[in-house]
């Protein structure tokens, strides 16, 4: 008799490799192929005669193909198995669904026209992230998201852009510590039709939980060293901000990947430049 322990392909149970995590292949997820070595953001999964597969793309925007077997990819390191996600699997959610800010879902819901008013950030990073959490929100809201390459010429650009009742402006700025260069423009520009707001960080990447990204924490870089490089050494990535920010834009996936600082600071924004307007 085989003994129970054994199961009925008699591998001992020492030799049996715990099954890997499932994880949803959500597209700009980064993974790892075991066997080739490529690393690629997830663009799509597929049904395919011989299974379902997953295609990556690599920091050269090129393609490839990947059947999803078990424990054939590594995310952070760790093997995995890669799923379809469950939007692909089960359908439509039921019920009312939630926006990755949290907001109620609306189905269907067409974009509004652009209002006068608008938001600006600092940079493309900061714009990617508010549109990757609150896009939803903001296209249903008729609110448009620009951003700004640095705050040096905030007082020209508000001036340029002609606040008014109507036509507000709510402007999104990284580091705004009293005292700092970032403070003291914003003070210049702040009006009734004006709001500056910011978060303490010296880059919106620190916005986003560690834990997230699967990080302990965002390590200290010393002052003079270029932030996002220094931050890529220390955690032993590649010296290439670009793929670094991939990598850490597709660890968000709702609000709750955020730091509430960031949070509370983009609501304000939302909930001003909307503030008293028509529909």
């Amino acid at each position: 008799m085989r003994s129970k322990e054994y199961g009925p392909d008699l591998t001992p149970p020492w030799k049996r490799q715990a099954p890997a995590p499932e994880v949803a292949a959500e597209r700009d997820l980064v993974v790892e192929e075991v066997a080739t070595g490529y690393c690629g953001a997830v663009v799509r999964c597929e049904r395919t005669a011989e299974g379902f597969t997953v295609t990556l793309e690599d920091r050269f925007g090129k393609h490839r193909v990947f059947p999803m077997v078990p424990r054939g990819f590594l995310l952070e390191g760790q093997v995995v198995t890669l799923v379809r996600p469950v939007a692909a699997r089960t359908g439509p959610p039921q019920g009312p669904g939630r926006t990755a800010s949290g907001s109620v879902a609306v189905p269907g819901a067409r974009a509004r026209v652009a209002r006068e008013s608008r938001i600006y950030v600092e940079g493309r990073h900061d714009a990617e992230l508010v549109e990757r959490v609150w896009g939803d929100d903001l296209r249903i809201e008729g609110v448009v998201v620009e951003y700004l390459e640095g705050v040096d010429d905030l007082p020209a650009i508000v001036a340029e852009f002609g606040p008014g009742p109507g036509r507000r402006l709510g402007v999104l700025v990284d580091h705004l510590l009293p005292g700092t260069k970032e403070h003291r423009i914003a003070r210049q520009v702040t009006g009734a039709d004006v709001l500056v707001v910011g978060h303490p960080y010296v880059d919106v990447w620190a916005a986003v939980k560690p834990s997230s990204v699967g990080i302990p924490g965002w390590p200290e870089v010393p002052r003079g060293e270029e932030w996002k490089l220094g931050v890529c050494r220390r955690l032993g990535w590649p010296q290439d901000s670009a793929a670094a920010w991939k990598r850490i834009l597709a660890s968000v996936n709702s609000f709750r990947d955020l730091d509430p600082a960031l949070l509370g600071r983009v609501e304000e924004l939302i909930d001003f430049v909307t503030a008293g307007q028509e529909d």
